[in-house]
């Protein structure tokens, strides 16, 4: 008989008033944690906004079209950085952002265990231990994700930078806290792990310099060569189809190299990143046709046979070979 009163009184179903005193007494708790870590996050989260749009809206608006202008280094830098500012700036509020909801929300959980009588000291306890074992077990994934954080905050390379990791050369395609992924000229896709990264060699930061070695004739007035090289320049910056390309004035900077009937001269251009080899090319070619329209004369170089060694034969030539 008294089994069965125990049976039953266990059994007893949940009244209103039993429903409407645990609801009192743990419900709210657990709906006030709630709402204020939502709160807490959102409010974070808005600072953080906040704080990044500050960053991105004071720096400069400059752009290439602008930058170009700029003819010392010192005031071409920080223009051409703006951008890599703003999207750095965006990136480490996005890291902020995940530990932020990482953080508030991990607290929200432990006081929601803890308000439903849940001893959390054992939990602790075990993921300290837990903790423990994986750290001994992955290392090198903490070492990568270590070395992603600080990667991103310090602003060493980009998305759509061309770089050289030392295993790896091409161009970055996205960066992970644990990878970085990029393709080099051939098209082939490298995933670098960040641990592994020592030295990064960055050619998108900042500016590159397009040199141009221009042979002209030993007898050519180079004071004619400098002034035809220093007009070309000028038309050069004043075109607009250019202003993506060269950030300062193509200059002559002076005679490189004396060889036979030929005088090397040296032309030297600030360019955008990544353009260097266009900038290159685009000056050969207007300076070659100012050459020609000014009649300067580029000798035609021959290349001296070695002592005891045959001179390459066309079997096209007249008295060449025969099959």
């Amino acid at each position: 008989m008294t089994r069965s009163l125990l049976i039953a009184a266990t059994t007893k179903p949940v009244t209103k008033s039993a429903a409407l005193s645990w609801f009192v007494a743990t419900g709210l708790k657990l709906l006030l944690v709630v709402v204020v870590a939502a709160v807490v996050h959102w409010l974070l989260v808005r600072v953080i906004k906040r704080v990044v749009k500050q960053m991105t809206v004071s720096a400069r608006k400059e752009r290439l079209g602008q930058a170009k202008r700029a003819a010392r280094t010192a005031e071409l830098a920080p223009i051409i950085m703006t951008e890599r500012r703003e999207q750095r700036a965006r990136a480490v509020g996005q890291l902020f952002r995940s530990v932020v909801a990482f953080t508030v929300w991990g607290i929200a959980l432990l006081l929601i265990l803890s308000i439903l009588g849940i001893n959390v000291a054992p939990l602790l306890a075990s993921a300290s231990v837990v903790g423990v074992a994986l750290g001994f077990g992955a290392q090198t994934m903490v070492k990568d994700f270590l070395a992603g954080i600080f990667l991103i905050i310090e602003d060493q390379f980009g998305v759509g930078d061309a770089v050289d990791l030392g295993p790896a050369t091409g161009t970055v395609e996205e960066v992970t806290l644990r990878i970085t992924r990029l393709r080099d000229l051939t098209g082939i896709v490298w995933y670098v792990r960040n641990g592994e990264i020592l030295r990064v060699a960055n050619r998108s930061q900042g500016w590159t310099l397009a040199i141009v070695d221009i042979p002209v004739a030993y007898k050519e007035d180079l004071e004619r060569v400098r002034d035809v090289i220093d007009r070309v320049g000028q038309e050069m910056d004043a075109d607009p189809a250019y202003d993506d390309v060269l950030l300062g004035v193509p200059t002559y900077a002076g005679v490189e190299s004396v060889s036979g009937d030929a005088v090397f001269v040296r032309i030297t251009a600030k360019a955008a990143p990544t353009q260097q080899i266009q900038a290159s090319r685009a000056i050969r070619e207007k300076v070659k046709i100012a050459f020609d329209r000014t009649g300067i004369k580029v000798p035609t170089l021959i290349r001296t046979a070695v002592p005891g060694m045959a001179a390459p034969v066309d079997p096209n030539a007249p008295g060449g070979p025969t099959q």
